[in-house]
């Protein structure tokens, strides 16, 4: 463990070429998505600096912009810190998430030839895997995935971009509550499949909108779990 507390191996490499401050905000992102680094967190400039192998000045950048953003609190005289979402914050964007996704199920409904229901099953087929193997980090990338390869089919570049906005955060709203979610999750995504595949855009309607909603309540009740 790292004095940062982040799990050895969790540090991601820095591609290149771009922006050296653009790589180090994109590789601090993920870290917080992925809560290597925890909510509340402290975040010192100069390990990060260290972890990522860069100077304390694209680490300071990056982390004033995922300030703006809302995924770090710059604390006066403290520093640093790895913003805790309120309860509040994550019913609203969870509530947000099942419109998008529930409309994005209607029109994969109406749109989806049998390649893009192909390719939702092999997905399905992954996830379970996953689950069974009990590797948490992989069933959180293959449920974006999923929920990504929905969106795709659904054909509308608007709601994509809408969609977009808010996927790291449910995956970051996620990933404490994807063992509990577990199999049942991915038995919710057959089902989907399933009404997809045979375009009952209401029935596809309904399932995503109960899915989202499960998520959203297993978040919620976490803490109690």
């Amino acid at each position: 463990m790292l004095s940062t507390g982040l799990p050895h191996g969790a540090v991601p490499r820095l591609e290149r070429p771009g922006p050296l401050r653009d790589r180090v905000y994109e590789a601090l992102l993920e870290l917080i998505t992925t809560r290597a680094l925890q909510p509340g967190q402290h975040l010192v400039e100069s390990e990060l600096a260290g972890h990522l192998g860069v100077s304390r000045q694209p680490v300071r950048e990056a982390l004033q912009r995922l300030n703006t953003e809302g995924w770090v609190d710059l604390r006066p005289a403290q520093g640093a810190f790895v913003h805790e979402p309120t309860e509040e914050e994550a019913d609203q964007l969870l509530t947000v998430r099942t419109l998008l996704e529930a409309e994005a199920a209607r029109l994969a409904a109406s749109n989806a030839g049998s390649e893009g229901v192909r390719a939702l099953e092999e997905i399905l087929v992954e996830g379970l895997k996953a689950v069974e193997a009990d590797d948490v980090d992989a069933a959180v990338v293959l449920n974006a995935r999923f929920h990504a390869k929905v969106m795709e089919l659904a054909g509308n570049a608007v709601l994509a971009e809408l969609a977009a906005q808010v996927d790291r955060r449910v995956r970051w709203y996620y990933t404490p509550v994807a063992r509990q979610r577990g199999e049942q999750s991915w038995i919710e995504h057959r089902e989907l499949i399933a009404a997809i595949a045979a375009r009952d855009e209401q029935s596809a309607t309904r399932l995503m909108r109960e899915h989202t909603e499960h998520t959203r309540r297993s978040y919620h009740a976490r803490e109690d779990s």
